[in-house]
């Protein structure tokens, strides 16, 4: 008995995902990838009908807001496409368990994930294969990241800035080349700096008609006399105890406080302190823990 010729073709989503600026620049970037995978479903005689780009997402978890929008297509009933195409499983997931998790979910509402550099098939041997592809995946991503935070760490060790936004009061500048990298130091920024030294100066003697002054108090008076935050909107409570509580403003910038993750507090051991121009203050700062 022969098998049904399908009346229409298979319907493919397409996922796109860089995770660094230099996968970006590679044969990773997602102009290639959506090259490599718009020609394999043209030579398979598959409809690309949606396709997900995400740029700049790490995939050791699924807080992805377009992983998320194709994941909800993909178990609608009835679905949006019979198939996910990515260029290499590590770009869907670089987490065994996750991967195999969201694998079963899709096959659940008969989607399947394609990988166009790791094509396998449906049957236990490949299942399995799939499945050791992954957990290679996996420890080469928590290789790449240990790695990786190892040299951050030494970067901050010697005064250079790891990338992420400057504390309020500061600017990044270029510090020099090394290599192919240029390097980045904080200066002090010197209308921003000014809306340190009041926050300061309100916490120790207050505005003049008061005594030293409360997180929420000071709050309310930034809010009340105009006083905005870098990007123009109102102070809140955790924004103006973080800037109370940065030694940062002594001269002592702290690197890797917290797990991404979980954002809870790291060792003290994994702490490195990066020297940095001071904010010239009425008292010390990153006191009150």
């Amino acid at each position: 008995m022969s098998t049904p010729v399908r009346a229409t073709p298979i319907r493919a989503a397409l996922y796109f995902r860089v995770s660094t600026g230099r996968q970006a620049d590679s044969n990773l970037s997602i102009p290639d990838q959506r090259r490599q995978a718009e020609n394999f479903c043209k030579a398979r005689g598959w409809e690309a009908v949606a396709d997900f780009v995400e740029p700049g997402q790490s995939a050791t978890d699924d807080r992805r807001p377009e992983f998320q929008r194709m994941i909800d297509a993909a178990t609608t009933k009835p679905p949006a496409f019979e198939t996910i195409v990515v260029h290499s499983y590590s770009r869907f997931f670089r987490d065994q368990f996750q991967l195999e998790f969201y694998v079963r979910r899709l096959a659940k509402n008969g989607v399947r994930l394609v990988s166009i550099t790791q094509e396998l098939g449906d049957d236990p041997m490949s299942n399995m294969i799939r499945q050791i592809m992954a957990l290679f995946d996996e420890y080469q991503s928590r290789e790449n990241a240990k790695h990786t935070l190892r040299a951050m760490k030494e970067n901050a060790r010697q005064g250079y800035w790891n990338g992420s936004r400057a504390p309020i009061g500061y600017r990044i500048v270029d510090a020099g080349q090394r290599g192919q990298k240029t390097k980045k130091t904080l200066e002090i920024d010197p209308i921003q700096a000014e809306t340190v030294r009041l926050i300061f100066k309100l916490a120790r003697e207050g505005d003049g008609s008061s005594g030293a002054m409360g997180v929420k108090s000071i709050v309310n008076y930034l809010n009340a006399t105009n006083i905005r935050t870098r990007d123009g909107g109102r102070w809140g409570l955790g924004a103006l105890h973080k800037v109370l509580t940065r030694t940062t403003y002594i001269g002592r910038h702290q690197f890797n406080t917290h797990h991404w993750k979980t954002s809870e507090r790291k060792p003290e051991t994994e702490i490195v302190e990066m020297a940095v121009p001071p904010v010239d203050l009425p008292f010390k700062a990153g006191l009150a823990r």
